[in-house]
């Protein structure tokens, strides 16, 4: 097992750090594309596509560090008999295993049974749930943002030739992230009965043998194959910059309640009052169908705190990204180094 591992992980290997580099790509091309920021599946004040794709690189490279750390522990081999007591192999039987072991360039067992302990392939399932579990999270986001009320971004489409559903002509379904979320949910959910294997009878019994003829080999082929779906999907990512400006300005300017909430405190008012200030003309401006700065302009005429430019710039989306495109300089050139 431990031999099939190690090539096996380094296929996974590569593929994450491939995906690594194509979402630090995307990173530093999209610093500056701005949009909207959502919780609870609603916009809030705005951020930047790198900044998304800086964090999704992050996440992977730590998927790549926590893989490598699991690898010292997983591969590793025995030589110790029956019961893991080397009582076959003479008053030799440590030198015997040191060797072998040393050749297949394995670790060793400090303590065996019949078999390596389970506990160390159940650190590689959990550790391939987790890679899938990134991998469908940034899939999900994917789809989200395909959806055609959002449309800001879209899987690739060969107009040609594939066909996006056998009834309605129209569509175009983000049928890689679909499988992706599918896929993942397997990996998953081969967790349990590995956790379940590692309980034996003694020194062994043979309950994990069967299991594991399924859990180990479709758990690594499929978060492969994810992996590299994953990294397709985002090489040829369709982004729509322009949509995305548009769905921040269909607001009509409510995504920077904070922004303006800040400006006020800046100028001595207090946060929670400025906050309840912006509150009631956030819902006023939305049961009054108005954009935030004509119902906002009406309240600061008896604040007079803020002049018509501050109100502008407090209400323009490139004004409110913070340190985000820093954030993502950082990210590149940190992960550009790996």
């Amino acid at each position: 097992n431990a031999l099939q591992f190690a090539v096996a992980t380094d296929f996974i290997q590569k593929g994450l750090k491939d995906l690594r580099q194509t979402l630090v790509d995307l990173a530093g091309k999209h610093k500056k594309t701005v949009m909207a920021g959502r919780t609870h599946g609603q916009q809030t004040i705005p951020i930047t596509f790198g900044f998304k794709m800086a964090g999704f690189a992050m996440e992977v490279d730590r998927h790549i560090e926590r893989l490598n750390d699991c690898r010292g522990r997983l591969l590793v081999g025995k030589l110790s008999g029956a019961v893991g007591t080397g009582a076959a192999l003479g008053k030799h039987a440590l030198e015997l295993q040191e060797i072998m072991l040393r050749e297949l360039k394995l670790g060793v067992e400090d303590v065996s049974t019949q078999i390596v302990a389970r506990d160390r392939y159940n650190e590689l399932v959990c550790v391939l749930g987790n890679i899938v579990t990134s991998l469908e999270k940034f899939a999900t986001e994917v789809r989200n943002l395909q959806r055609d009320e959002i449309g800001e971004v879209a899987e690739a489409f060969e107009a040609e030739t594939q066909v996006g559903s056998s009834t309605m002509p129209h569509k175009r379904n983000p049928i890689t992230s679909e499988q992706i979320c599918g896929l993942a949910r397997i990996v998953r959910g081969f967790i349990i009965p590995a956790f379940e294997n590692a309980i034996q009878w003694h020194e062994r019994d043979l309950c994990n043998s069967s299991g594991e003829r399924f859990i180990l080999p479709h758990s690594l082929i499929l978060t492969d194959w994810i992996v590299f779906q994953m990294n397709r999907v985002f090489r040829n990512l369709r982004v729509f910059p322009d949509r995305m400006m548009e769905n921040i300005e269909r607001s009509k300017g409510l995504t920077m309640a904070e922004s303006l909430m800040m400006r006020l405190v800046e100028k001595g008012l207090g946060r929670n009052e400025a906050h309840e200030l912006m509150r009631r003309v956030s819902i006023k401006a939305v049961e009054s169908k108005k954009s935030l700065k004509e119902v906002f302009m009406e309240e600061n005429k008896k604040l007079n705190m803020l002049t018509a430019e501050e109100v502008d710039d407090a209400l323009n989306p490139l004004s409110y990204l913070g340190v985000a495109e820093e954030i993502v300089d950082r990210v590149v050139r940190k992960l550009g180094r790996k």
